[in-house]
């Protein structure tokens, strides 16, 4: 049973950060060699998600994690708040036609597990309702792993309430960085707790696993990620197809 509270938020007090960035720097570029192979071969998909609190450092993990790969067969995708027609399908429909197609990597930056999040958190969803959103949510990372070779990679980024009221201050005060202020985003932090709580449930009922990964320092989340993606595509051993000639 994973508890939230008991997981670390920052990075551990031994580690040399100097040489741990030279090696994530070693270990983003040894990602780009990976993301190419998996354009040369078209076997596997890979998809990505990032999730966690406001401010927990989700779009500096997609820009530094993956500063060296081609933005040809990458993208991002971002889920807002669902449309008049997104509302009108089941919450996985808008989900599925982001799913990365064989030969490409995605990152959802937030994604399908805002529906049993933030729905749960603000009572819009019942208990009932967040239990068959969560084995639909098994069942279609389930069908892309097994039907079109996905490798998913699922990432909580653990942030620790004081460092989010740092950043969101941050987002107040600097201001270069006052476009990513939103007053919303402190009117969540109220709800923490219950948060935590149903960040939890996510985390045991998921049936692919998650990666916790500590993000005070932002340096040692860049790490954790692209060590992790490293070790996973690493174990595919794909290589680059043979050169095609005319018979």
């Amino acid at each position: 049973m994973i508890k939230i509270s008991s997981l670390p938020t920052d990075h551990p007090k031994d580690v040399d950060r100097d040489a741990l960035e030279k090696e994530t720097k070693k270990l983003c570029k040894r990602l780009e060699d990976l993301h190419r192979l998996i354009i040369a071969t078209g076997t596997h998909s890979v998809l990505v998600i990032l999730q966690g609190m406001d401010a927990s450092g989700k779009d500096g993990a997609v820009r530094e994690v993956f500063r060296y790969c081609t933005h040809n067969n990458f993208r991002t995708y971002s889920f807002k708040k669902p449309t008049d027609e997104e509302f009108a399908h089941d919450f996985l429909w808008r989900v599925h036609k982001q799913a990365p197609r064989k030969g490409e990597m995605v990152v959802f930056n937030r994604s399908h597990y805002e529906d049993i999040l933030i729905q749960r958190v603000h009572g819009w969803i019942t208990e009932e309702h967040v239990a068959a959103r969560m084995e639909a949510i098994n069942a279609f990372e389930e069908l892309l792993a097994f039907d079109n070779n996905t490798i998913v990679f699922k990432f909580f980024l653990n942030i620790s309430k004081d460092q989010q009221e740092e950043e969101l201050q941050q987002r107040i005060d600097e201001h270069d960085k006052h476009y990513k202020h939103n007053d919303s985003d402190w009117k969540e932090r109220e709800h923490w707790d219950k948060y935590m709580d149903c960040y939890e449930y996510v985390l045991n009922e998921s049936d692919i696993p998650w990666t916790v990964v500590p993000v005070d320092s932002r340096w040692y989340r860049d790490y954790i990620i692209s060590k992790t993606m490293v070790e996973r595509l690493e174990e595919l051993e794909l290589e680059y197809p043979p050169l095609e000639t005319e018979k």
